[in-house]
């Protein structure tokens, strides 16, 4: 049974479908399951932010089929593992969570980088620069993860 990894941001549009991207793109020989969610449902359905794809994209990893969706309880049933890319992103997913067992699949997705920023940035209101640094610090993070999986 593969492991369940769940990447939310806000609205599900710029940084988690990046992190689900990265994350899939380097765990196709290791059985974990990437999806992505947003904490608020303003873009459900849509695609991801053009900017991401373009990034995604830019570093061989292609986001375009994602569909925006919406966190929802039943999340914290069917995934193992749920990052968070920031404090607000964590604090609602929290809130929502049904029993300690539940909180304790959430945490954030820069504390796989000890002594790093502790938040993946919201790149939306940004220029493209944005974009690649939000890139650059998933994709350390990603790496990390992997390397944990495989060293246990």
């Amino acid at each position: 049974m593969p492991t369940k990894v769940l990447m939310v941001c806000l609205g599900n549009i710029c940084r988690s479908p990046l992190a689900e991207g990265i994350l899939q793109s380097k765990v196709t020989n290791i059985p974990i399951y990437v999806d992505s969610a947003g904490t608020a449902g303003y873009h459900i359905g849509n695609p991801p932010d053009p900017r991401s794809i373009a990034v995604a994209r830019k570093n061989r990893i292609d986001i375009s089929r994602q569909r925006c969706r919406k966190f929802e309880v039943a999340d914290f049933e069917d995934f193992d593992l749920i990052y968070a890319m920031d404090q607000s992103n964590l604090a609602d997913i929290l809130h929502l969570a049904p029993n300690e067992a539940a909180r304790k699949k959430v945490s954030l997705l820069l504390d796989l980088l000890p002594g790093s920023e502790n938040e993946v940035p919201d790149p939306y209101y940004g220029g493209v620069d944005g974009f690649d640094h939000v890139f650059d610090l998933i994709n350390r993070a990603c790496d990390k993860f992997c390397e944990d999986i495989i060293n246990l």
